[in-house]
Order: structure tokens, then C-alpha cells, then sequence
């Protein structure tokens, strides 16, 4: 009767023998591949658990009984409201609780993960990453980010004002724009928060927090909009102007394709992101108070879902 109930009921255990659904359900590449992400996240949980019974001034023990899903199963609620962009009432009737606490739900998990891999910190010392940097950076070895922005549509609010601070001209919409950095062999290591959707490149960036992180030393790879020589402590790798020239010349063309080829990993990395249904809608303005935490989950999770972005290592002669 249990394995029956397991495999009737919407949730976890029910498609854990297929990675296709979880895939679907999830971002997730496999079933093995999220058990070992929910390994991770395993012994941070009590301080959640900690957090609700504070919210609810409940006991443990009553506060254990009034579950109705196992943490797994929230987690798999959260992704499915993450990877599909499902309704709330949609998924309260697949797993069978009130929209109340499906809402409840996805604010704590959104609130638990930003500060749990948020917090995760990897130290590699400065010869590994040299030794295992691709093969085309060989020609920018010291380039420690690659920077691009991305932008959501939202709701437009009512008030003219806020709508002039939110329209984007690239998009011709209302968006929220955040700025997003991966490190050259894939993952990503900076994620800002959420702005109007009007602010520059140049002003996201001074604002993000990116350029206190930032040493003499090191480099960043960016598009031509982002003019931020005068800001940045350190060099700036970004494809050449014509600056009133009819034509580039051929070095600053195989430098444009050069800079293209590296910088389109970071492009392939937001469509991972945007690849979360949540964000193919307009965000509505009742999320505005979760929407950053929702987005940094997603970049953050990008890290943990897939195989890497560059698989290409640089081998070095004998």
C-alpha cells in the first residue's frame, strides 16, 4: 500500500526512475545528480525548521505533525515552481495541500537556498586555475569574470514616475536588470541584485558591488556597452570600436571574433537560467518582495543542474 501511495502521489518518489521527468520537473540532468544536491542541503536544514517555528511560535513536535509534505517533496515543489513557471493553485491541487502553503512553501525554500549556496564559498589557488583555464583564453589568462546583464519583464506599475525608472528601451517593456558574472571555465561566481530596468551597464555595474571584489591584478571580459575603464580597478577585456573609421582593422577583427567566441559562454549560461519557465512570464509586481531571491536561486542552481558549460581544457605541452 505504501509503494502505491509513493507512486500515486504527486512528488519526488514518483519519477525518480525516470531523469527525463526529473529533467522536466526539475532542471536537474538526473535523478542522481539531485540527490546529491539534496545531500548538500540536508544539513542545513534544521535551520529552516528552526526559522518556521519561530514564525509560528509552535513546539517541534507539533510543529513536525502539522507537515503535510516531506522536505524533499517542498524542495520538489519549489523546483517545479522554478522549472515549469506553475501557477500556485496549480500546484496545490497536484500535491494536495491548501495555496497558502504552497505559498508559504516556496517563500522559505527561495529564502533557505539564497542563503545556503549564497554562502558557499570555493577557494582554488591561483595555479590550478591557471592550469585548467580553456584553451581560448590562453590569449587572456588573467581574465578572472566574463560580465554581462540580463533583463526580466515585469508588470508596469501605475505610477508614471516608476514606469519611466523601469522601461527598458532595449526591451521595450517594463524589466528588472541584474548583472551576472561566470568565472572562464563556466560556473557563475557573481550575482547582482534586480534593478530598474533603465540603469546603464556602466551605473548596474558600479552599483552591483562587483568592483570591491575586483584586484589590480586580474581582468574582465565584457561587451562594447560596458564602458567601465574609468571604475574598474583592474584591465578590461571588450571588442574595439570603429571610433569614426569606416572599418576595423584585420588585428582588431580576429580580437572582435576572439573576445565573441569566449564571451558567448556567459550568453549560453543565461539561457540556462531563463530556461526556468518562472521567468518567461511578466513578473508580477505581488512578487517584487521574493523576486531577487527567486532570481539568484536560479543562477545559483544553473551551477549544480547541468554538466559544464566549457568542456574544453587547455593542455599544456610537455
Amino acid at each position: 500500500l505504501e509503494r502505491l501511495t509513493l507512486k500515486q502521489r504527486f512528488g519526488i518518489h514518483r519519477f525518480a526512475a525516470s531523469d527525463k521527468d526529473i529533467r522536466f520537473f526539475t532542471r536537474f540532468s538526473s535523478y542522481d545528480i539531485l540527490m546529491r544536491f539534496w545531500g548538500m542541503l540536508q544539513n542545513a536544514l534544521p535551520s529552516m525548521v528552526s526559522v518556521r517555528q519561530a514564525q509560528r511560535g509552535a513546539p517541534m513536535e507539533s510543529t513536525a505533525l502539522t507537515h503535510t509534505l516531506q522536505p524533499i517533496d517542498e524542495f520538489f515543489l519549489f523546483l517545479n515552481y522554478l522549472a515549469l513557471g506553475l501557477k500556485q493553485r496549480d500546484l496545490a491541487d497536484r500535491y494536495g495541500i491548501h495555496q497558502s502553503t504552497v505559498s508559504r512553501i516556496i517563500t522559505s525554500w527561495s529564502n533557505f537556498l539564497f542563503t545556503v549556496l549564497g554562502s558557499v564559498r570555493i577557494w582554488i589557488p591561483e595555479e590550478e586555475i591557471r592550469r585548467n583555464l580553456p584553451a581560448d583564453f590562453r590569449d587572456y589568462p588573467d581574465t578572472t569574470v566574463i560580465l554581462d546583464c540580463t533583463e526580466l519583464r515585469c508588470q508596469c506599475p501605475s505610477s508614471p514616475l516608476l514606469q519611466s525608472e523601469v522601461f527598458s528601451s532595449y526591451k521595450s517593456h517594463c524589466t528588472l536588470k541584474g548583472l551576472i558574472g561566470i568565472a572562464p571555465h563556466g560556473p557563475v561566481t557573481f550575482v547582482s541584485a534586480l534593478y530598474a530596468g533603465s540603469i546603464s551597464d556602466k551605473q548596474i555595474t558600479r552599483e552591483s558591488g562587483i568592483i570591491n571584489l575586483l584586484k589590480p591584478e586580474m581582468a574582465v571580459m565584457a561587451d562594447r556597452g560596458f564602458l567601465i575603464d574609468d571604475i574598474v580597478p583592474c584591465k578590461v577585456y571588450r571588442p574595439p570600436f570603429l571610433s569614426g573609421r569606416p572599418q576595423l582593422s584585420a588585428s582588431e577583427v580576429r580580437e572582435t571574433q576572439s573576445i565573441a567566441r569566449l564571451r558567448v559562454h556567459v550568453e549560453r549560461f543565461i539561457r540556462r537560467v531563463k530556461e526556468h519557465k518562472f521567468f518567461d512570464s511578466v513578473v508580477p509586481l505581488r512578487a517584487f518582495g521574493n523576486i531577487n531571491q527567486l532570481y539568484t536561486v536560479a543562477c545559483l542552481l544553473t551551477n549544480y543542474q547541468n554538466g559544464p558549460l566549457v568542456k574544453a581544457w587547455a593542455k599544456r605541452p610537455v
